[in-house]
This record gives C-alpha cells, structure tokens and sequence, in this order.
C-alpha cells in the first residue's frame, strides 16, 4: 500500500491551568512522613499532590484518559488508592509516583473507597451498586457484594469484628458479616438519600447524614455470640429436670428465628444532631483519630464538632451529679440516683468555617498538640488550608494557606497565542492570565471583567479582551495594569479579529453591529510619552446580532456570522454585501478562513461544519463533526487543515481538500469553550468547562489514515467486551455475593495466552513421543529440533512454558480469566498442576487456580471417568505441600515475633538506661548551680 497524503501527529504536552477538579475527594498524605503537611487530590484524571505550606506542586501520579473519582490513603501513608470514572482502581506508591496495582470490578464511576486499619484490604463502592472487597497484598478480588439498589455513598470497615458498613442513595446503611458474605442487617430509618457516614466513640456509634438537616446518631451494641441450641453441651446441670430444660432450648431457638438480625450487633437510634445546613450533607467525615467530626453541605460552610471520650464524657457525668445533688440538697428533696448526658452535651459543636466558595471536600489531620489541621477543595479551583486550636477558649479558624495562583476561578472563555508562540494568554470571568508556553508557569494576572474574546496587539506588549458587558478592555503586559476601558457595544463583544495589516481591528456584538477599530498613540496630560489606544472608525449595521468576525487573509472580503443562522460576507473597502452562506440549522457559532483565502469553513451549533469556496459561496461539503455544538473552529496556518472543539469534549482535526477527519484529541472531560492554535501551527491550546487548559504540541510522528481507523476500531471492541454480559458459573444463581473482577480485554488476553501455551504444550509432547519412536526404530540419537518459542525462554521444557505464562497473569486477573477458558483445556491444566504441585513450585497460586476450576467445572470434572485418577493424586499431593507451606509459615511468624520480643526487650533496656542518664545530668546541673549560687554568697 503506497503511502497516500501524510499528516503529522499532536499530542498531548501537558495540562495546566488547574489546581484541583470539582470531582472527588481531598486526603491528607503523608510525604517524607510529615502528616498534615501535604495533600493530595484530583485534577482530571491524574493526582496532583500539592505542599500547602509552600503552595508547591510536589507530585502528580499521572493517571491514563478516565476522570478521578475517589481518593484514599493507606494507613501506613505510603499508598494511594485512586477510584476512576471508568470503575477501574489503582494503587499508587507515593515514594516513587507509581501505580503497582491495578483493580478492575466496576462497571461505573467508583465513588467510596477505605482500607481496613492494617493496610491489607480495600473495599470500594460504586456507581454499579455493588461493593467490592480487594486483597491489597495479594493483588487480587476478593468477593463482590450486591444488595444495594442504587449508588453506594459511603463504605467502612470495623476494626474490631470482621464486619462492614456501606450506605447508598437508595436509603439504605446494610451491615455486611465478611467471614459469611452476607448482609444481616439493614437500618431503614432514613427517608432519603445516605449521603455520608462515620464511625465515632470506638466504633460504639454510628453517624449517618442524609438530604434533610440531621444527624441521625446510632447506637452499636456488639451481641456475644449465642451458643447454638443444637450444639450438644457439654454439662448439664444436675438440678434442672429434662423437661424444663427442653422447654428452654425450644423458647431460644423461637427467640433466635424471630430475630435473626439480631446476631452480631444491636443498632438502636441514639438521638440526632441539627447541623445548621438546610441542604443535603455532602461529605460527612471524621479524622483518623475520630476526635473530631466535621461536615458541609452544598454552601460553603464547614461545620466542626467534638466528640468526647469515655474519660471525659465520665468526669462530665461526675461533675452533672455533684450539681443535682447540691439542688437537691437545697430544695430538700431526694437525689437523682442517675444522670445521662444528652447527645448534644457528647457531640459539641467546636466552630463553622466559612471558605470563599462553595466546598466539594474535605480532610482533616489531629496533631498529637491538640491542633486541627483542615484542608478544604473548593468548587472554583481553589485549595485553602486552615489551622484550628481545639485548646483554646473559643476555637477560632484560622486561614494559613490559600492555593490560587495556577488558575482561572471559573472556565476559561477565550484563548490567543502570541506573535512568537511562546506566550498564552487565557480569560475567564475573574481575570486574565498569561502564561509561558514552554514553563507552562503563569506570568501576568489581570482583573477585568467577564471575557469572550481577545487578541494580542501586534508586538505582543498589550493585550485586548472583549467583555460580555460590551467593553473593550486594553492591558499593558509590563505593568500588568488596566490602561484603558471602551465602550464598545451595547450588548456583549462575542467576537474579535485582527486586521491582516495589522493596524487596526474588527468587533461584533450582540447589539447587531460589527465595528472596525484603528490603533493609535495618544499622549496623556500627566505622562510624557505616548501610549497606545484604539478609535472607533466605522460601523456596520446589521439586522441580526453579530456571533462571529473574520478578515479574509487580503483584507478584501469580511465574514460575519449572524444568529439567524446564515454568514453574510462583505467587501471591507466599501462595506457592500457580496455573499450569504446559509444551510445551517442552528446559528453558526465559530469560522475561520484559510490562509488563501479560498475556502472558509464554519462550525454550527446544529453540530455540523461546513466548507465553502470563498469566489462563489458554494458549499464543498457538510460533516458531522461532534456529537454537540462546534464551539471553536480555526485553519493551521499556511495549510488546509483546520481544528474543531466541541460541547461533546473533543478537539478534531480535519483535512478541508479531503473532507477528511484526520484525528481525534481526546483529554478533556466536559465541553470545550475554546482552543487557539499557534502562529507556527506547533501547537493547540484548548479550555474547558473541566477547569484545565490542555497543551497539544505537532509530533513529528507521520499519521496514516487507515492505521488511525484501525486504532479506533480497536479501542471500540475494546470497550465493547467490558459492556457485554459477564460470562457467568453454571449452575450458580445470582446471589448476594458473587466475584471481584469482570471482564475485561485484559483477561479475554490473558486466556488466550493460557490457550495458545497449553496448545504448544500438547504439539510439543506429540513431537516428542513422535521422536521417541522414530529413535527408536533408527536405533541411534536423532537431534530433536527445539521450539523457538522455548528456546527464547532458555530451552525450557514445555510443561515450565505452561507455568510461567501462568506465573504472567496479573493476580487480580486470574479468576477472570479462567473462567472464560473452555473446559477442553482443563483436563491437560489439572494434568500439569498435579506435576508442579508435586515438584512443590508455585504452590499458593496454584491451589488458588486449582480450586477456583473444581469450583467453576466441577459437574464435568466429577462426571469424567478420565480424571479420577487426576483429582485423587492432586488431592494428596496438594494436602502435603500445603501443610508444608502452613509450617514453614508458622516456623516464620515464630521467629519473627521472637525477634520483636527481642527487640522491645532491648528498646526497653536502653529507655530504662537513658532516664538513668538523664536523671544524674539534671543532678549533677543541680549541684554545679547550687556551687555557683555559694561562691557568689
């Protein structure tokens, strides 16, 4: 296939523009182990972990095209888990930046996530209702628990029974007994969504928040466990006839089946606390801990409360005691033997902390000094980190950070690149920034007023914004000041160009008048020199408002789009009309012509782009471009290629000779206002409603359109196979529990690598017998010709070939992948799992491997006469080399926890040793000063 036009390839060269997304959460890590120092949180779809001290970006844990949903921090601090929209989980280092593990179960957006206390397992909550729960260690699933009926919210483990909490939006908080897999009890006291949860007071209550303004507050009871009434016993008493016995036994198994929920725990409602919210709780959480509790809805109130302790809540109800039995004393009446403290006396309002927005998260860090360590994520791109003294006399917040300056507050409206494609100046509502392409740092910010579109004057030293207000707003890049402020228009400025002369510009608005401005110098009373201004030279009135301007590149013609759809283009010397463009649906909201001035393309927000000749007005084509409005639409210089970005969060490049679309940018995760293309064509910036500005740089890697749609085929079968049915374990129901994975193109590989290996295994034993027989009627040594495959693994025996692409798949994989293996291949596995197992290799992942096929097959294993034999010696060769691997376990942990015996024995030793030190330093410090103090008598 001969090579047709080559294009080059953008890429992606950074992202920059954001301090963190509105999706997600905030969480306090620990770097370099200073707690409450750092924070980590989501920035589309990778983690930016930033010093709140210093307002430094310290590390990004770069994550692949899905948004970040949910973040949660192991307990030892070294680990990140990081939810994905996709459902996907993975587990970052933060020593090194990377992901070792990856957690795939979800179907949709993973929106909870917590370890248990001891780091080794994680359970995560999704948008699919289900709840997973993950081996960290063993990098794989443990089981998946179904029972919600919409989003899971919130998920905890308790420390001290194997037990877990999980609340969702469908009204529900279920209780989960993990050694069974079942849930055992569901509390429905809540009329509306559970929108978060925590754990208080060890454990012993439950907190939960739902759309209405209280906390509901419950108690957790543990019930010991009832002995099972048909458990024979082991002494009766000799006193009691048999009679009234058997009547005991019959009433406690009555009471047992009447309530069987009643079992592990009894949860009763407590009372409940008014926040001062009228909205729904957004994020309701305590610290690690679980002193303080905290909580805000959809405003930008922070509400903080204190949760006593058994000591304190005692001494409470010591002194509450000694106060009605004075008033008793004095009124003369009888004591009260018992007094209670109410919830509100337990469960103390500290303060509210109000932030300059509205909050989407929050975390909070305990100092072993008593100090509250507050971080805040805000909805307008802002971290802001507050101090809280919970020991002084009225705790008061006190700001000490306050993470702005890497950008925009609200979506950026209008980009430009300068003269020299090193500048980038971005405009949003607030303010304007500019910012150095290659450090990608921001130089400039200047207040103005709400931006839509803007240029740099030619030589790049001030910049022009048009406003919705209708004013022309002209900076000064030095100083960075507001030289001068026009009003323009009467209504909104929706579009500006630059003349091709470059003295002077055009504006539309929304008050139906395109207007041409000149530059000029003016002199001010006050300064000597000239500075540089605009006046206002003529005007076009139009009959519809004005959505878009643009010069041909000679100056001769001028198109201007109108919201009645159709673009009117104009001679520029005389103002008279020359062409109307009309076929669009929906008002065309961005155009550009080419740098020849032939061809002018326009984008709609009826989702099309069309092409046109510029000689007659004739339309070359009509594409579908993007699955929402054509927001912005600009030509690479000095080509016929142009970009296009859209609502549908894509950037497209296109071939306007060819009608071609040559490739797809994908990054953004929400609409996308506007993008500006370099004047060198290296590079495209674009801005979204995400709050990120994305840097696209011209690689020079040649794209060929036929690999491009090969590619995208691809990924389409690719997302296709993870919404297809899971494959399914005949003859099980759909029960409360199920597996962790899903299928994946991960695991659909991983099988036919199983396929491919047990497939050479059986040609390779052929052969081999093949060649026995053929030395054998030779009478001599024939050499055996070796396969490539096994001789690339250092000419291993093709039984090992089987084992180590076993040893290959990922852990978290596994099962999956076994379970769309067909059964065909498993006599030959099980044939060779009983070799191995025998030569003792690889023992724990092939008892997981071995049990998981008996479990998924185990009708055709049991009814196959072949593999009788099979099972029986896999039977007792596993038994024994289990029990060996339990031994030389056993033997570690014995020896490990004589060295930690040993070790504390020694720490205590030397404590002991550095008191005594330290005892007779202050001693002798003593005796010198008393010395001192006589001779100075």
């Amino acid at each position: 296939m001969g090579l047709t036009r080559q294009y080059l390839r953008y890429g992606p060269a950074a992202l920059f523009g954001l301090v963190v997304s509105a999706r997600g959460n905030a969480a306090f890590v620990a770097l370099r182990g200073e707690r409450g120092r750092c924070v980590a949180v989501p920035a589309c779809e990778h983690v930016f972990v930033w010093d709140t001290r210093k307002g430094e970006k310290v590390l990004i844990l770069k994550g692949l095209k899905q948004e970040v949903s949910c973040l949660c921090p192991s307990p030892d601090g070294l680990h990140l888990a990081v939810g994905y929209e996709d459902g996907s989980i993975r587990v970052f280092n933060l020593l090194s930046g990377e992901a070792n593990i990856t957690f795939n179960g979800h179907k949709a957006a993973v929106t909870a996530l917590q370890y248990d206390h001891l780091g080794g397992r994680l359970v995560s909550g999704s948008k699919d209702t289900d709840v997973i729960v993950w081996d960290v260690i063993n990098e794989s699933g443990l089981y998946r628990l179904r029972g919600h009926k919409d989003a899971v919210t919130q998920v905890l483990f308790l420390k001290e029974k194997n037990l877990l909490v999980t609340s969702g939006k469908d009204t529900l908080v279920k209780w989960w007994d993990l050694n069974t897999q079942h849930c055992f009890k569901t509390l429905v006291g809540h009329r509306t969504e559970v929108w978060g949860m925590a754990l208080i007071s060890e454990e012993k209550r439950l907190i939960t928040g739902s759309a209405d303004s209280e906390l509901r507050v419950w108690d957790i009871a543990y019930i010991p466990e009832v002995k099972d009434p048909d458990e024979p016993e082991s002494k009766k008493s000799k006193e009691s006839s048999p009679g009234t016995e058997e009547n005991t036994e019959e009433d406690e198994t009555l009471e047992l089946d009447e309530s069987p929920e009643e079992r592990l725990i009894k949860c009763s409602k407590a009372g409940s606390i008014m926040r001062e919210g009228r909205d729904r709780i957004v994020t309701l959480a305590t610290d690690r801990t679980g002193k303080i509790l905290a909580c805000h809805g959809t405003d930008a109130v922070l509400e903080v409360f204190s949760v006593l302790s058994e000591e304190e809540v005692q001494k409470k109800l010591e002194k509450k005691l000694k106060k009605a039995k004075k008033k008793a004393k004095q009124n003369s009446e009888e004591p009260e033997r018992s007094v209670e403290l109410s919830l509100q006396e337990e469960i103390q309002r500290v303060t509210n902390i109000r932030a300059s927005s509205k909050i989407k998260s929050f975390d909070l860090s305990l100092s072993p000094k008593g100090e509250l360590k507050i971080v805040l994520m805000l909805q307008n791109n802002i971290i802001e980190s507050y101090n809280l003294n919970l020991s002084a006399q009225v705790p008061q917040a006190v700001r000490v950070s306050k993470i702005t300056i890497g950008g925009h507050r609200s979506d950026v409206r209008t980009l430009a690149f300068s003269s020299d494609n090193i500048a980038v100046l971005s405009a949003a509502a607030e303010s304007v920034k500019i910012w150095n392409r290659s450090t990608l740092q921001c130089i400039r910010t200047m207040d103005c007023e709400y931006a839509l579109c803007s240029l740099f004057v030619p030589g790049d030293r001030q910049v022009i914004v048009g406003t919705k207000t209708g004013k022309l707003q002209l900076f000064d890049l030095a100083s960075g000041s507001l030289m001068e402020a026009l009003n323009a228009h009467e209504g909104a400025v929706w579009s500006i160009a630059l003349s091709p002369d470059q003295r002077g510009f055009v504006t539309g608005g929304a008050d139906k008048c395109v207007k041409f401005w000149e530059f000029e110098l003016v002199k001010d009373e006050s300064s000597v020199q000239k500075r540089l201004s605009v006046k206002h030279v003529r005007v076009l009135q139009l009959d519809e408002d004005v959505l878009c301007v643009r010069y041909s590149p000679n100056q001769k013609l001028l198109a201007v789009s109108l919201l009645d759809c159709t673009v009117k283009i104009f001679y520029v010397d005389t103002l008279k009309f020359f062409l109307s463009l009309y076929g669009h649906k929906l008002p065309v909201l961005c155009m550009d012509i080419s740098y020849d001035g032939t061809l002018i393309a326009t984008g709609s927000a009826d989702r099309n782009v069309k092409i046109w000749g510029l000689d007659f007005g004739d339309c070359h084509r009509s594409l579908f471009a993007h699955d929402d409005s054509v927001m912005y639409l600009q030509f690479v210089a000095k080509s016929h290629l142009f970009f296009t970005a859209g609502k549908d969060s894509k950037i497209k490049q296109w071939d306007a000779d060819k009608f071609e679309h040559i490739q797809t940018l994908e990054g953004h995760h929400q609409e996308v206002w506007c993008l500006a293309l370099s004047p060198n064509g290296d590079y495209v910036v674009s801005a979204s409603h995400d709050k990120s500005l994305r840097l696209w740089e011209r690689t020079r890697e040649p794209l060929v359109l036929e690999e491009e749609r090969e590619m995208q085929r691809e990924a389409e079968y690719e997302e296709s196979v993870a919404k297809e049915e899971q494959p399914v374990v005949a003859g099980e129901t759909q029960g409360e529990t199920g597996l962790a994975g899903k299928k994946t193109i991960e695991t659909i590989k991983a099988a036919e690598r199983i396929m491919e290996a047990i497939e050479l295994y059986r040609e390779e034993t052929a052969k081999l017998a093949e060649h026995k027989a053929i030395c054998k009627a030779a009478g001599k040594e024939i050499p055996f010709p070796v396969n490539p495959i096994l001789q690339a693994y250092g000419n291993i025996t093709p039984s090992a070939y089987v084992l180590e692409v076993f040893r290959k798949v990922k852990s978290s994989e596994l099962e999956e992948s076994l379970l769309v293996l067909p059964f065909s291949y498993v006599p030959d596995l099980l044939r060779l799992f009983n070799e191995y197992i025998h030569l003792g290799s690889e023992v724990e992942l092939l008892c997981r491997a071995l049990l998981f096929l008996l479990k998924i097959h185990f009708g055709q294993i049991t009814s196959n006469h072949m593999l009788v034999t099979v099972i029986e010696n896999l039977k007792k060769t596993t038994i024994s080399r289990v029990s060996e691997a339990r031994d030389v376990l056993g033997f570690n942990m014995a020896g490990l926890q004589y060295l930690k015996r040993e070790i504390e024995a020694k720490d205590e030793v030397t404590f002991f040793a550095d008191a005594t030190d330290r005892f007779e330093e202050k001693k002798r410090k003593r005796k010198k000063k008393e010395k001192m103090v006589l001779t100075v008598l």
